[in-house]
């Protein structure tokens, strides 16, 4: 098999990276481990910058998301028993968010891809390894149903996630990585029970953070602090929703109806970066470059922000074989990158409970809760950092 950029992983990422270049009459090919049925039914969170949703729709894949997607004009801090709302459009002069669920992005990717002439994913593909990264020659070998095979290609984007290969095909004394675990995870639930709220809540409890995220009218996403070590099975149903309601109850505030509970996870929280994002020919894109805890809605919007940056650099050596977007590649998208990084990991010290606890941090989280409250700057800043950047900045 032959083509131009060989993609690794049908994320977000590797989806939207493969399409833009199709656009551009750039031939690509999509390697995932997956089922197409397990790709789209993974429920993940979506809450899309306007960058990322201004992308979408000017590729073409934004008409559900326009129909669809639930417009934020702001979100609720609930901290120590009081209430607080942060009004995103206002402070910003106009950019909101949207819900919009990250499986529901998939979906739609996919169907542009597969309706697509040369629109080819490669499901199911087993056992891929990168090899000779750092030649002009570079390519992908795999396992499908039909046999080994291998795929070669002038460029190769790594798009396969943090556990993936293609992070592992760089050598580490051509990389460097940086990493935080915390001490602290979240308890997921997606329950079938009515909106919460119209807009997102966050919470701050002495027993520990949670999140109130509405997926359609009849489906909520619902978080609470836990132990990295929690074991889904010592929690009952009864006990989860004595939980949530002790820490979201609130004078006038609205809790989440009691309801089945359709799924449950527990998820670490962690920060990763891999600098360079690029090695040779091999050019990591999303949580195979980088991770950042889910308190921020960053996740998905950088992986956007990195194949945007991709799919340009491409193009414009396809065009006129001017390679300095691809140099440039990695120190264009670590900007980003690390500035949030630092909004994301501050607004995960904002709102988790410390561990062990710290009386001291205990107070400069109020102090730090106060100031949002009194200060227009204060929150304007948290405003601008939640809504994303420019694509310029």
């Amino acid at each position: 098999m032959r083509t131009q950029v060989g993609i690794i992983g049908a994320g977000p990422a590797g989806l939207l990276l493969s399409h833009l270049l199709h656009l551009e009459g750039i031939e690509s090919v999509v390697i995932e481990q997956r089922s197409r049925a397990t790709v789209e039914s993974t429920i993940r969170a979506g809450v899309l910058e306007q960058g990322t949703v201004d992308i979408l729709c000017e590729a073409g894949v934004g008409e559900r998301l326009r129909r669809e997607g639930v417009v934020h004009h702001g979100f609720e801090i609930r901290f120590n028993g009081e209430r607080h709302r942060v009004p995103l459009s206002e402070l910003t002069g106009g950019p909101a968010i949207t819900l919009y669920a990250q499986h529901e992005v998939l979906k739609d990717l996919i169907a542009a891809r597969t309706a697509a002439a040369n629109g080819q994913i490669c499901f199911e593909a087993k056992g891929s390894r990168v090899f000779a990264p750092e030649t002009a020659r570079p390519g992908i070998e795999f396992q499908t149903t039909a046999g080994s095979q291998r795929l070669e290609c002038d460029f190769i984007a790594g798009c396969d996630g943090y556990h993936g290969v293609s992070r592992a095909a760089i050598p580490a004394t051509s990389c460097r990585e940086f990493h935080r675990d915390y001490p602290y995870a979240w308890f997921g639930l997606l329950t079938a029970t009515p909106r919460v709220a119209e807009e997102l809540i966050y919470c701050h409890h002495e027993h520990g953070f949670a999140l109130v995220s509405t997926r359609s009218p009849g489906i909520q996403r619902l978080y609470f602090q836990c132990s990295p070590n929690t074991r889904i099975e010592d929690w009952s149903d009864d006990r989860v929703w004595d939980e949530l309601h002790s820490r979201l109850a609130i004078d006038g505030g609205a809790a989440p109806a009691i309801g089945p509970i359709l799924q449950r996870d527990v998820v670490g929280l962690r920060s990763f970066v891999c600098e360079p994002m690029q090695y040779g020919r091999l050019y990591l894109a999303g949580d195979a470059a980088h991770i950042v805890p889910p308190t921020g809605a960053k996740g998905m919007n950088l992986a956007i922000a990195d194949v945007r940056i991709l799919a340009r650099a491409l193009t414009e050596f396809y065009r006129s074989g001017d390679q300095r977007w691809l140099d440039a590649y990695s120190s264009d998208c670590l900007r980003r990158v690390w500035r949030a990084q630092r909004f994301s990991a501050w607004m995960t010290a904002l709102l988790h409970r410390p561990d062990p606890f710290d009386a001291f941090q205990a107070r400069l989280q109020h102090a730090e809760f106060n100031a949002l409250k009194a200060s227009v700057e204060a929150a304007r800043v948290l405003a601008q950092n939640y809504v994303g950047w420019s694509w310029e900045q």
